[in-house]
């Protein structure tokens, strides 16, 4: 396994410039179209009873990062350092819009999910690089391939991860707020086919990378399937369990579970195709294969969880 792996980290994908583009075009319209479903009755009820906030949050950005190192240290003879930093990557990305569909067909909390969404997307422009920076530098001093190249030169400019975060989530939140604010008849009209048309964009889009890289996934598919299957199945199972750590309800459970374990990989892949931030000379492969098969398997794993879920009486 570790020897396959091994020549997976030196696999170069072949993404265009223009297909990093309409990848980025894609993240900002999935995120504005995120913001078109905040409203301030949703926060209402949640302000006055905060902690299945507070569990959802730290089970996102406190947690399920802290899990990942642990994983990723715990089976070290078994991952390289590109899948490793991959799966730490995936871990401090914020969590995808899929999941407030995927929370209500479950039976869940959808203001929970949609607030839980609103803040992890908000606070990524910090947690995301701080998360990703702070467990790279940890897995790069406690690891046991600190003579690995890619770790040597994977210094990770904070800042510019930072200003592509504000450019990918931030501005798009902010556009999506004011047009929900000052239009809400035409937000009603529009969020829906925003929400299914962004999806199905980002799916394609991540098909077409997978297609066009066709090789690379077919040798490396069943060890990548493998690994992503235990980091998601552990992403969800965390969610679930540390929400009825503090008590709470089978909804928020469901809801906060889902959350966890629904994570924003596309803007994982904007990040790893940016220059400024990672080196394109290095070796990536590890790190991008990891993170687009992610973006597939969290939706199968969600609405395969969710409709089992959706089965069971609450």
């Amino acid at each position: 396994m570790f020897e396959a792996l091994q020549k997976m980290d030196g696999a170069r994908l072949n993404f265009s410039d223009g297909g990093l583009l309409v990848l980025n075009i894609a993240i900002a319209v999935i995120m504005f179209g995120v913001a078109l479903e905040i409203k301030v009755s949703h926060f209402k009820e949640l302000f006055k009873k905060p902690k299945p906030v507070i569990v959802g949050f730290l089970s996102q950005f406190l947690v399920l990062p802290l899990l990942t190192f642990l994983l990723v240290m715990a089976f070290w003879k078994n991952l390289t350092a590109g899948v490793a930093m991959g799966m730490i990557l995936v871990a401090a990305c914020p969590g995808g819009n899929v999941s407030n569909f995927l929370s209500t067909h479950a039976k869940g909390n959808a203001a929970l999910s949609v607030s839980l969404t609103a803040i992890a997307t908000m606070v990524a422009v910090v947690l995301t690089p701080f998360n990703f920076y702070f467990y790279g530098k940890l897995y790069k001093a406690f690891g046991p391939w600190v003579e690995n190249a890619l770790l040597r030169e994977l210094t990770i400019n904070p800042i510019e991860m930072l200003k592509t975060v504000v450019i990918l989530l931030g501005i798009p939140i902010v556009l999506g707020l004011t047009v929900n604010h000052k239009f809400p008849k035409l937000t009603e009209k529009i969020k829906k086919p925003i929400k299914i048309f962004s999806l199905l964009f980002f799916i394609g889009l991540v098909i077409i990378m997978i297609a066009n890289n066709y090789n690379h996934f077919v040798k490396y598919i069943y060890w990548i399937f493998v690994i992503v299957f235990i980091h998601n199945a552990l992403a969800i199972s965390s969610g679930y369990g540390f929400a009825k750590l503090f008590r709470l309800n089978t909804t928020n459970s469901r809801t906060i579970a889902i959350e966890t374990g629904i994570q924003n990989s596309g803007l994982g892949l904007v990040l790893l195709f940016n220059p400024n931030i990672f080196p394109q000379d290095l070796a990536l492969g590890g790190m991008m294969i990891v993170t687009a098969w992610w973006g597939i398997w969290h939706i199968i794993s969600g609405l395969t969880i969710s409709t089992i879920w959706r089965k069971k009486t609450v």
